[in-house]
């Protein structure tokens, strides 16, 4: 069974490579809650923390044929990593794609030092809400 200190993780520069490249079958899944205001990864799915319980059901659907998942919340130290814990516990392995599970590494906060102003990799971006995160 997976533990925090077991997930996979994955730099900043390697899914900027991805999306650059306009990899298939990937998802990135914020589930930062207020602290989502400011700017996030373009194209990832916002699935707040406070909502999993009752969004986790769709989150699992919506992955289900999806080959890469990456999730992340600010730090991705708390709310990121549980959430994959969570979505790794409760999918059902049986008859799906094999799917591989990340974990941002250093959050959007380790994002936004490098790729927040790149308008190719990020939306809605507020430099002045970052500046002393």
């Amino acid at each position: 069974m997976a533990t925090i200190a077991t997930l996979h993780r994955m730099s900043a520069a390697q899914l900027a490579d991805r999306i650059r490249a306009g990899a298939r079958s990937l998802a990135i899944v914020d589930v930062r809650d207020d602290d989502h205001i400011g700017g996030h990864i373009k194209g990832s799915l916002h699935f707040a923390s406070g909502t999993l319980d009752v969004m986790m059901p769709t989150l699992i659907r919506r992955l289900e044929d999806v080959e890469t998942v990456v999730f992340h919340c600010a730090l991705s130290q708390q709310r990121g990593p549980g959430a994959a814990l969570r979505y790794l516990r409760e999918k059902k392995p049986e008859g799906t794609k094999p799917q591989t599970v990340y974990i941002l590494d250093r959050g959007f906060v380790g994002w936004q030092e490098v790729y927040g102003e790149d308008t190719q990799l990020t939306e809605n971006f507020r430099k002045e809400i970052w500046q002393n995160y």
